[in-house]
């Protein structure tokens, strides 16, 4: 696996539930995204750049399919999750040598709940989502878990 020099660029996404349809968040310049993973659940992208990068609508749609992921892992090691958790991907594209590589650093906020549950459950849904088995040993995947 090659891993990033020096970055050239990044894409953001961040991704929760959408408890309330209603409310849109996007401002002059950026755009919510509404998505449906394929259990029907419905994800929020908010505030995304009307202009994105490749980067950028990776991270999305693997937010999309991973925080699907992460709830039936959740459920399936009986944690229950907080109403306001978030996952958050950036992926990157970099030098490497003479070619170029992709990264990504994934931010998962669950308050409230030990790290080391979370961690757990990360890993358990980085197994079940498709786009991270569709990388997996390509990329370079960093964790971060924020609990408080």
């Amino acid at each position: 696996m090659s891993k990033i020099e020096q970055v050239l660029y990044s894409g953001n996404s961040h991704a929760t539930f959408n408890h309330e349809p209603s409310l849109q968040r996007g401002e002059h310049g950026v755009l919510d995204l509404k998505l449906s993973a394929f259990d029907g659940a419905s994800h929020a992208f908010e505030a995304t750049e009307l202009h994105p990068r490749a980067e950028q609508l990776f991270s999305g749609a693997w937010s999309a399919c991973y925080i699907s992921a992460f709830e039936g892992a959740a459920a399936q090691k009986k944690v229950a999750l907080p109403t306001d958790y978030s996952v958050d991907i950036e992926v990157s594209i970099g030098s490497a040598g003479k070619g170029f590589c992709l990264a990504a650093q994934f931010t998962i906020r669950a308050p409230g709940l030990p790290a080391d549950v979370i961690e757990s459950v990360a890993h358990l849904a980085h197994q079940r989502c498709p786009y991270s088995k569709a990388v997996r040993g390509n990329i370079e995947i960093g964790l971060e878990v924020v609990t408080a």
